[in-house]
């Protein structure tokens, strides 16, 4: 098939987590987006991590993103893994080019050095909201002269980079698939492009990155709309085509609340320890974006979805609803159709990867007598979801209300971790006895049912970390429900118990 062209260029697109937590479907729903509108074209796919936010990007989550989207069947043409003629594809690895840019934007008068102080920005945006303003940048150091700018900046005062945005008319966005959005200048806050640390925010090295590596085509999801206008306005500044701009909806809860991992899992590898086949996975996900005519299959390939399904005119722009029972079906579609001899192959890569099921047996080994021992012993390890019994989750001296908090917190406490490990498991549920005043054995029971569905099991904290964060936080929320969902005031009361300071010993 020959490539399509914004103007005369070769279709490119391309897909930019961020390492910033585990990898989210929405990250494979917006993948397989791109690579498939770029492949329906005879165009390129690449894979970019957007890694500026340093407190929070880790190479763990680096290394599970680029796992889960393999895992799903996706491959990208160019990518930190892969290597390609537009790297580095690491943001973190290209900040003298970051550099380069804004010290155009700086002489051509399209930017700014803003000298405000945390505090004085704080006092700012109190004004605001008591005024029922929207946030914006008041434009305070617009009156700073360029050359008192430089000779503040010379002596080491320390500042931020920000954009100019005009006092008044209306950016119109024009999306592929949506009628065009105007936005109105005097509400488009003047961003920061580059950091105090000297490192640039998303808007900067998203729209550089986008134009060095030629992508003609920018697939997102609809909560980057609102950024269109500093993205255009970038082009603009710096002579630049933009790309054509498409905005996904969101996935959606069947409530058509936004996706949330408290309400369903939301993790690709949570999927993938569940038990899901990938390909029912992608095929799930690929339904949002193509037409199915009656007396049409709904089981597909991802090379059928390229050649002949895919269109993004198809994508509802009310939301997608993410429906596991659908993707139940799906999966069991594709399990009904595989001989016996691939379902076994199928099943042990999932179950006996032998590198797991080493430290399984390691936790057990000193635990049983018989092999046949194994089996109730280790079970929890294969269920996707454990039966809990809400009273076993309590005892004499651990009421309901305790168990509740002791779980929540815990769960909180955990995904805020940069690595989920058997030490950072230790810290939490250990953390969420000492802020509720508890002592850790008595809670130790809540935890072992909710996790295990017995009050005794092998080692807890090992056993959470072979489980993994993801198939943890459903036992978690899977426990929560058994005891009585958790209400937002209680949320907002509990998240300050998580965060309070805990004395070290």
């Amino acid at each position: 098939m020959n490539a399509i062209t914004n103007g005369a260029r070769r279709v490119r697109t391309r897909v930019a987590p961020s390492p910033t937590g585990d990898p989210h479907v929405g990250t494979a729903y917006v993948a397989l987006a791109n690579y498939a509108f770029a492949k329906r074209h005879g165009g390129d796919f690449l894979l970019r991590i957007e890694d500026t936010d340093r407190a929070r990007s880790t190479p763990e989550s680096e290394i599970a993103i680029l796992e889960a989207l393999r895992w799903t069947g996706l491959s990208w043409d160019e990518g930190p893994d892969v290597g390609g003629a537009h790297g580095p594809y690491r943001q973190s690895e290209r900040s003298g080019i970051y550099t380069e840019h804004v010290a155009r934007l700086l002489a051509n008068g399209h930017a700014f050095r803003c000298f405000c102080t945390a505090e004085r920005l704080d006092i700012m945006r109190e004004a605001q909201r008591a005024a029922q303003q929207p946030p914006r940048y008041d434009g305070l150091c617009l009156s700073v002269t360029v050359e008192a700018s430089q000779t503040r900046a010379d002596a080491g005062e320390s500042f931020v980079v920000r954009m100019k945005v005009p006092h008044s008319g209306a950016c119109i966005v024009r999306d592929m698939n949506r009628e065009p959005i105007a936005f109105a200048w005097e509400t488009v806050d003047m961003q920061v492009l580059l950091k105090s640390d000297g490192f640039p925010t998303y808007h900067l090295a998203n729209v550089v990155d986008d134009h060095l590596m030629g992508i003609t085509h920018v697939i997102r999801g609809e909560e980057w709309t609102s950024s269109a206008p500093k993205h255009l306005l970038l082009y603009e500044y710096f002579g630049w085509e933009a790309p054509q701009l498409m905005h996904l909806p969101l996935l959606r809860n069947p409530d058509k609340s936004k996706l949330s991992k408290r309400k369903n899992p939301t993790g690709i590898l949570f999927y993938r320890a569940m038990g899901y086949l990938p390909e029912a996975l992608l095929n799930f996900l690929a339904l949002f974006m193509t037409s199915t005519p009656a007396g049409q299959s709904e089981v597909f390939s991802l090379e059928e979805l390229v050649a002949t399904r895919f269109g993004l005119e198809h994508i509802a722009l009310g939301g997608p609803v993410f429906d596991v029972p659908k993707l139940d079906w799906l999966n069991g579609q594709y399990l009904h159709h595989m001989t016996p001899a691939t379902l076994q192959t199928r099943v042990a890569e999932w179950a006996f990867a032998p590198e797991r099921i080493e430290k399984m047996l390691a936790l057990a080994a000193q635990r049983v007598e018989r092999l046949s021992d194994l089996g109730p012993l280790l079970g929890f390890f294969f269920a996707g979801r454990v039966t809990v019994d809400a009273a076993a989750l309590t005892s004499a001296k651990v009421d309901t209300e305790t168990a509740r908090k002791a779980l929540w917190i815990a769960m909180t406490i955990l995904e805020g971790a940069l690595v989920f490990d058997r030490a950072a498991v230790d810290a939490a549920l250990k953390r969420s006895a000492l802020v509720l005043d508890a002592k850790f054995k008595d809670l130790a029971r809540t935890f072992y049912v909710a996790l295990t569905g017995s009050p005794t099991s092998v080692p807890l904290f090992d056993a959470m970390e072979i489980l993994g964060r993801d198939i943890c936080r459903e036992r978690f929320r899977v426990a929560l429900d058994a005891l009585g969902s958790v209400t937002a005031k209680e949320q907002k009361e509990w998240q300050k118990l998580a965060t309070v300071p805990v004395p070290v010993a």
